[in-house]
């Protein structure tokens, strides 16, 4: 229940993040503004993200999960629902701002909740289910928005999904009473499998936790950030400018985006849940942890190739959505089990902290392709592309020279040099 509503808030996350670029041609026309002014809402709302995404993973870590998530989706909620005042570009600059802030928590919460509630053998798909959550969310985002623009304008369709946020706090604070530890709900057989105890122990073992400080001493901490910073950029990519690159590329109107703009996603949604079963199966199968996240992490990378480059060329809408389909699921297969590596190495009062590091990491990478791509895609959208491609072995090379053994550190002074 836990994993299925964190994925059902992502679900909401990413419509609301998606409606401004699905609507962005009507917006646009309105508030009289252009593809410059999108680049610059697209920058607004990623610095204020990487804040987010620092700031949430140690409000997190400080208030706690269901607290949590509960300030995240209030704000975000708030902010979406306020787009339909906007008659400037300052104003919705500022709500971009605010929408970014709150929704970056859900990311570290939701890593944070997955090293809670599952062990590690199940936590690479935990988080497959959550970053489907992602990909659903983007896959209904262009139909649902398009229809709603469709039947009530621009300045409705912003309210009614501001208040999808609302009814999802409900039954959040309902069945979330309590970390595993103390839930009522659970039975001691299912608190014990949680936590990895015997039915008679009740206590969590207690692991590494650092600060901020000595949790960057370590370079496996590196590696992450590292890894996010190279490769997020080419899912957001995707997620802020494919509409965008429809429209311009192939003369697309917000119906038409609709239309096609969900394809890719739905081939991100089985890479997420491709990647976290296949590390679980390797681990089940009794493999180690370290072999089977960068089997999977690799394996992710190697599919993203190829059709990177060949969407350099891509002559026809369909075929140009069915490659970057190919593109994200090979890019939820590796940044699902990314994502996991902050449990696998350190303990859950760092969980949070670290993700949030991550995020920011990645952020600042997307904030660089962001302002690229005005200045890249005059011509064609084809150089964004090869950079995108360029971005996936520097992914790549940070896990396996930086990550050392994926295993947890015992110590303030436990840096794992052998791999």
């Amino acid at each position: 229940m836990v994993i299925g509503l964190i994925g059902l808030a992502t679900v909401i996350n990413y419509i609301d993040r998606n409606a401004l670029a699905v609507m962005w041609p009507a917006v646009s026309k309105e508030i009289g503004a252009d593809k410059s002014d999108y680049a610059l809402l697209v920058t607004v709302f990623m610095l204020a993200y990487a804040f987010g995404q620092s700031a949430f993973g140690k409000i997190f870590d400080v208030i706690g999960t269901r607290l949590g998530f509960a300030v995240s989706i209030l704000f975000w909620s708030l902010s979406i629902g306020a787009h339909a005042l906007v008659r400037s570009l300052g104003l919705l600059a500022l709500l971009r701002v605010t929408l970014g802030i709150s929704e970056a928590g859900n990311w570290p919460g939701a890593a944070k909740a997955n090293a809670l509630w599952f062990p590690q053998k199940e936590r690479a798909l935990a988080q497959g289910v959550f970053n489907a959550g992602a990909s659903l969310g983007a896959i209904v985002s262009a139909p649902l928005v398009a229809l709603l623009f469709t039947a009530f304008g621009w300045r409705a369709t912003f309210l009614a999904i501001g208040v999808l946020g609302l009814l999802w706090l409900v039954p959040w604070l309902f069945l979330y009473r309590a970390d595993p530890e103390s839930n009522p709900w659970l039975t001691s057989a299912e608190r014990a499998h949680i936590l990895g105890l015997s039915e008679t122990e009740a206590v969590r073992p207690t692991g590494y936790a650092p600060g901020w400080a000595q949790m960057l001493r370590h370079r496996q901490s590196w590696a992450i950030i590292a890894s996010r910073f190279f490769l997020d950029p080419v899912w957001w990519l995707f997620v802020s400018w494919l509409p965008i690159y429809l429209a311009e590329t192939f003369g697309f109107d917000v119906q038409q985006i609709g239309l096609f703009a969900w394809v890719p996603f739905v081939g991100a949604m089985a890479g997420s849940l491709t990647g976290g079963w296949l590390s679980g199966a390797l681990i089940a199968r009794g493999r180690s942890v370290n072999f089977a996240r960068k089997c999977a992490i690799t394996l992710g990378g190697l599919i993203m190739l190829p059709p990177l480059l060949l969407t350099m060329h891509a002559a026809s809408p369909l075929y140009a959505v069915l490659l970057i389909a190919v593109i994200l699921f090979g890019f939820q297969m590796a940044i699902n089990n990314i994502q996991t590596l902050p449990a696998d190495y350190f303990a859950g009062g760092t969980v949070g902290s670290l993700a949030g590091l991550g995020g920011t990491a990645a952020v600042a990478g997307t904030l660089v392709t962001t302002w690229l791509v005005p200045v890249m895609t005059k011509a064609s959208y084809a150089p964004i592309f090869a950079l995108a491609a360029a971005l996936v072995p520097l992914s790549l090379l940070c896990i396996w020279l930086l990550g050392g053994r994926i295993a947890p550190l015992t110590s303030p002074n436990t840096i794992q040099d052998k791999g």
